[in-house]
């Protein structure tokens, strides 16, 4: 945890305001494409999980982490906003929620409110699914780390059409994008005219039909929120098989290939970024579940996938290195950010890690 507390404010010293994604050759800065601004929630959340880490720890900079969140949060309130992204849930889960979390200061989950409500304009009855920022008959498996944003602005509000939107849109997502082996799609298409499902697709997986393993990292994660909000049985069923795919498909050491059905040369390509979600996705799934052993599994292997991280592929011998964890995939096809950090690891390695800590 110190390491990662080391590395966020070299990065803030050296770029003040900057909100990065993924870097090159190690360097947070530089003039690679953004394709979407998804990301500008996790460096703020990271400074959130500082703070809490240093109050619950007796730590010296609580205060230091405090400011510097919330200077870095509230830069996104024009973001609630924004009609163009399916990634709102990214951008105010981890920066405002976190905030209202400390402060409980009613403006802050007005903004939170207003950014679900935004998020869940781009729902079409059409199809029961909220669309990807790609095309209105496009619904990505990436939306079921969102969605929660609309489950929380429907119970802050009594809203039962947001609802109704949520529930929905995981049942499609569920219906059409997870596999009866638990393996996942990373993208569906739709019918605009009658909404008929047509065929899976992919913008980052290796095909089609195969299984993206950041993309089942967010289904575990995505279909265990969507359970702790809804209670719906079917969601829990859902993240234990996406879970159970990849204990069963991942390496020895916990760790996943970019794609698990690569050929075998490019499965070499690991990608802790998925690997990190996954640590985190455990340790929320196991405390859900009704069977205490299957619940205590599933924590171990969180923790197991934490210390593997922790071992191998952590930056921390590379003086040179501005991230955190090393081995992240951002986009393969396009030769963005491979092999490199990425800030949506770092943050759920640091949302991991505090969470384990705090039970341990």
């Amino acid at each position: 945890m110190r390491f990662s507390q080391k590395q966020v404010k070299r990065l803030i010293d050296t770029n003040p305001g900057f909100y990065p994604m993924y870097t090159q050759d190690g360097k947070w800065k530089h003039n690679g494409p953004t394709w979407t601004r998804w990301c500008d929630g996790f460096l703020p959340g990271m400074m959130w999980l500082f703070r809490r880490f240093e109050v619950e720890t007796g730590g010296k900079d609580p205060e230091y982490w405090y400011k510097k969140a919330v200077d870095y949060t509230k830069p996104l309130e024009k973001r609630k906003s924004d009609p163009d992204v399916h990634d709102l849930g990214f951008v105010f889960q981890h920066s405002y929620y976190r905030w209202f979390q400390v402060d409980r200061d009613p403006k802050l989950e007005e903004i939170v409110i207003e950014a679900g409500k935004t998020l869940a304009l781009r729902y079409r009855d059409k199809g029961n699914y909220l669309r990807s920022f790609v095309a209105e008959n496009s619904l990505f498996i990436d939306i079921m780390m969102n969605v929660g944003l609309v489950f929380y602005a429907a119970r802050a509000t009594g809203d039962k059409n947001l609802r109704e939107i949520a529930t929905r849109h995981s049942l499609t997502t569920r219906r059409f994008l997870v596999r009866g082996d638990g393996s996942t799609a990373h993208e569906g298409l739709f019918d605009i005219e009658t909404g008929e499902f047509l065929r899976e697709a992919t913008q980052q997986g290796y095909r089609a039909d195969s299984c993206w393993a950041r993309g089942l990292t967010w289904a575990i994660y995505g279909f265990s929120t969507a359970y702790e909000y809804s209670r719906d049985p079917h969601f829990l069923e859902t993240a234990e098989d996406c879970a159970d795919y990849y204990i069963t498909h991942a390496n020895a050491d916990g760790i996943a290939p970019w794609d698990f059905n690569a050929p075998a040369e490019q499965r070499k390509q690991i990608d802790t970024s998925a690997a990190a979600i996954a640590a985190s996705a455990f340790l929320r799934l196991g405390r859900l579940l009704h069977d205490p052993v299957k619940g205590h599994f599933y924590w171990n292997t969180g923790v197991r996938i934490l210390r593997t991280l922790c071992q191998n592929h952590l930056a921390e011998k590379d003086k040179e290195w501005e991230g955190v964890l090393k081995g992240g995939v951002y986009h393969l096809h396009k030769e963005l950010g491979v092999n490199e950090s990425v800030m949506w690891g770092d943050h759920f390695f640091v949302e991991a890690l505090e969470h384990a800590l705090r039970r341990i």
